[in-house]
């Protein structure tokens, strides 16, 4: 019988639940930040220790998968509403069974003694660079299936965006434009583009369009436009709500503020509001 570390168990899974949280969040495109993504991952790999328990009823191991995904998912997006929750319980449970699929194809294709699988769940002693080589590759794939069901979302002529920051709120009429493609390059996160006129109740501090002299918390990142390029002013804030007017659905959404457009409303990319 092979010997299972629970240090090796532990630290696997919180590794796994880590990635697949991520996935999940930028799938959804949900606010998800490293810390939070972190403890309940482990709290998730807590689950993990089910594989030392000789082997349970199919239906009971079902009802335990299902209430440690919800409660993974209630943790890491909080409740919006039950749309919400679903999609993000669904998009959860999408990742984890590619995931354990190529994981459990491995298995039954070389039968390496180095893994071993019970009551769903699986354990590994370890290569970490074959497992980042995995997680990789298949995050790599996920982001491409996101980029394929991105070209299709519904759009609406009427939206509303809520933008929280340092314990403000302000809200801004909101417009859809797949020409708003701006991704920030160091965290990946979309960027929506507003007016220094709209976020005066929420930013104490004077934007000037001097690059050398940006407030406490902004940055700077290249941008580029038909005919126009430069430097753009982002901040990143505490929480954005987008809600369509029309059908009052609400989405929160993982994303920096950029500072340029003199327009009333606040652009962004429609892909935000898939899923």
């Amino acid at each position: 019988m092979q010997t299972i570390y629970i240090d090796v168990l532990i630290i696997l899974n919180i590794y796994v639940n880590y990635f697949l949280l991520r996935t999940t969040a930028k799938l959804t495109h949900s606010r998800l930040s490293g810390k939070r993504c972190f403890f309940v991952s482990l709290y998730g790999s807590i689950y993990s220790l089910m594989i030392l328990i000789p082997h349970i009823n199919s239906i009971i191991n079902l009802i335990i998968k299902l209430l440690a995904g919800i409660s993974i998912t209630l943790l890491s997006f909080g409740y919006k509403n039950k749309l919400r929750l679903f999609i993000n319980t669904f998009c959860f449970f999408m990742t984890n069974f590619v995931f354990a699929g190529v994981i459990y194809a491995v298995y039954i294709t070389l039968k390496p003694s180095f893994m071993h699988f019970n009551n769903t769940y699986f354990y590994v002693d370890f290569s970490l660079l074959l497992l980042i080589a995995i997680t990789a590759l298949l995050y790599f794939a996920l982001c491409i299936m996101r980029y394929f069901t991105d070209k299709y979302s519904a759009v609406s002529d009427s939206y509303r965006i809520y933008i929280k920051y340092k314990g403000r709120m302000t809200a801004v009429n909101g417009l859809a434009d797949t020409g708003n493609s701006l991704v920030d390059f160091f965290s990946g996160k979309p960027i929506i583009i507003c007016s220094k006129k709209s976020l005066v109740s929420i930013i104490d501090e004077e934007i000037s369009d001097d690059i050398g002299n940006i407030p406490k918390g902004f940055r700077l990142i290249p941008y580029s436009t038909i005919g126009n390029s430069g430097m753009l002013a982002v901040f990143s804030p505490d929480e954005v709500i987008i809600v369509n007017e029309e059908n009052c659905m609400k989405k929160s959404v993982d994303v920096l503020i950029g500072i340029k457009s003199n327009e009333e409303c606040a652009i962004f990319n429609p892909q935000l509001l898939k899923m």
